[in-house]
């Protein structure tokens, strides 16, 4: 296993370690952090443009972590769910995640997965649900994150934003990319999201 790898994964752990609130301190805890190594190679995205933004726009406590995936991006595994036929060519320019922990990150973990996830500016994620519970935690602000049945509504970095078991979320960002930490339990960590519709693109 890289260093790179392992050094990420610290990084993880140390930005996790720094929450008080009882859903992120319940999370950390079911997390076994001596995790086996699995070889990836790289795979670079165009997203991975914004990740100096987003490492100049993150709070204290998240700026070790952002400035690592800025300075080692083209050395890690990106991925992307969808396709152009989901979501068109646009927003696949724009979007991107990275898993740490999980069944398809460098380190081997079946009950639980995290990592990260990069949505460039003026950029809508529509509405999905999976069934998964899922745990974010921006590391930018400025994007409006919406569920169920509740309008959009703007969050700021360090936000605890929880998503229950197929609950239909969606985002949006305005003028500055959003760089924000998942976690994702009980439910397939692989599963590709349910789509039921879109969200229009664009901002109200």
């Amino acid at each position: 296993m890289s260093t790179n790898s392992n050094e990420l994964l610290e990084h993880l752990r140390t930005y996790l370690e720094t929450f008080e609130e009882a859903l992120v301190r319940d999370a950390v805890a079911g997390i076994g952090w001596y995790m086996r190594p699995r070889q990836l190679e790289p795979h670079r995205l165009p997203c991975l443009g914004y990740l100096d933004r987003a490492a100049e726009l993150a709070p204290t406590n998240a700026k070790p972590l952002a400035r690592f995936l800025a300075a080692h991006r083209n050395e890690l595994r990106w991925g992307q769910t969808y396709s152009a036929a989901d979501f068109g060519a646009e927003f696949l320019n724009r979007y991107g995640w990275l898993e740490v922990f999980g069944t398809r990150g460098p380190f081997v973990n079946d009950e639980v997965a995290a990592g990260l996830l990069i949505l460039g500016p003026d950029i809508v994620y529509p509405d999905h649900h999976h069934i998964a519970e899922e745990i974010y935690i921006p590391l930018t602000g400025g994007t409006e994150w919406h569920k169920g049945d509740s309008g959009f509504h703007l969050r700021e970095a360090g936000e605890v934003i929880h998503h229950a078991s197929n609950v239909s979320h969606a985002m949006r960002t305005a003028k500055e990319p959003l760089l924000a930490l998942y976690i994702w339990r009980g439910g397939p960590l692989a599963q590709k999201s349910t789509v039921p519709g879109t969200v229009a693109q664009g901002r109200a």
